[in-house]
């Protein structure tokens, strides 16, 4: 069974490949290419901000008449993200580095121009110092007089900033320790004022509950039932007469017409006597000390007899 991905070629035994036919390709073609923004720029065009690392499909060429130690030098393509304007930037193999050519500017470039200058200040004295050993001991008294500078310089500062100041750190600390203990002290006066004003107002509370629960649980004391006065019937008498002299002018008013007044009956005591429920004893009644039968019933009289049995019965009242 043969592979199904075939790695090696079959060549024919007349194979020549100088017979396969070369393609004629431009020098300078160009390929399409992703790659990452290698520093920080800025468009001159819209002023947008392209930071390392933004990602880009760039064209790639091949610089001509241009190289390095037989190095090729390649430029890309590649368009800003806001305003599309197209952007150029070529690499540079002896600083290992990439260049910028056309459409942007490079960001922080004076710090980087700044640090190539102090490295290379650096590597021509240590190449001075390698080939002239004279040239060691002059840089070193050299380094000797600057750091001896710097020292007496700042010395001076100190000494100008004593002169000028006249801080008594001392009297600083002791201040510092005295606002600490009254501000110390101010806090637990607060302290025990709030904790007081919490008792008192607890206190309070706790007397006003108790008040309240011994008024819920005091029972009522029960009002003493009024007993009847076996004299009220006296005090009464008044109130009878009142009822009469009332009923009289009534009466009075009643009995100023004829066809009235003959209704109005002036009833006795019997009258009083059978309102009341009991009636005369009869004659022979009474016979060897027995009592005789209830007495007979007597007939129903009319709405006005009874308003003259009423008042029979108070003027009778009112007499006794």
């Amino acid at each position: 069974m043969s592979e199904r991905k075939v790695l090696n070629k079959y060549y024919p035994p007349d194979f020549d490949p100088s017979k396969i036919p070369k393609l004629k390709l431009p020098k300078d073609r160009q390929y399409v290419v992703r790659l990452m923004a290698p520093f920080n720029m800025r468009c001159k065009t819209c002023g947008e901000y392209i930071y390392k690392g933004k990602k880009f499909n760039a064209r790639k060429e091949t610089v001509q008449n241009e190289s390095y130690l037989g190095l090729p030098i390649f430029r890309f393509y590649i368009k800003c993200t806001r305003c599309l304007a197209e952007i150029t930037f070529k690499t540079d193999p002896e600083n290992t580095d990439y260049t910028m050519e056309h459409g942007a500017t490079r960001n922080f470039q004076a710090e980087k121009l700044l640090e190539e200058e102090e490295k290379r200040v650096q590597k021509e004295r240590e190449d001075e110092e390698l080939n002239n050993p004279m040239k060691v001991l002059e840089n070193r008294t050299k380094d000797s007089k600057l750091e001896m500078e710097v020292l007496e310089n700042l010395q001076e500062l100190k000494d100008l900033n004593q002169r000028q100041a006249h801080v008594d750190f001392e009297a600083m600390l002791r201040q510092h320790r005295l606002s600490e203990e009254e501000r110390q002290r101010q806090e637990q006066e607060e302290d025990e004022r709030e904790t007081a004003a919490l008792v008192e107002e607890s206190r309070k509370r706790r007397l006003l509950e108790d008040s309240d629960s011994e008024e819920d649980t005091t029972p009522t004391q029960p009002q003493p039932a009024l007993r009847p006065n076996p004299t009220a019937i006296l005090d009464e008498t008044p109130k009878a007469k009142r009822k009469a002299e009332s009923w009289e002018r009534s009466v009075g008013a009643l009995g100023s017409r004829p066809q009235l007044s003959g209704l109005v009956v002036k009833k006795t005591g019997l009258d009083s006597i059978i309102r009341r429920g009991r009636a005369p004893p009869l004659p022979g009644a009474m016979k060897n000390g027995q009592a005789a039968g209830p007495a007979p019933q007597m007939p129903s009289t009319s709405s006005l007899s009874q308003l003259g049995v009423y008042s029979d019965s108070e003027d009778s009242s009112g007499s006794n």
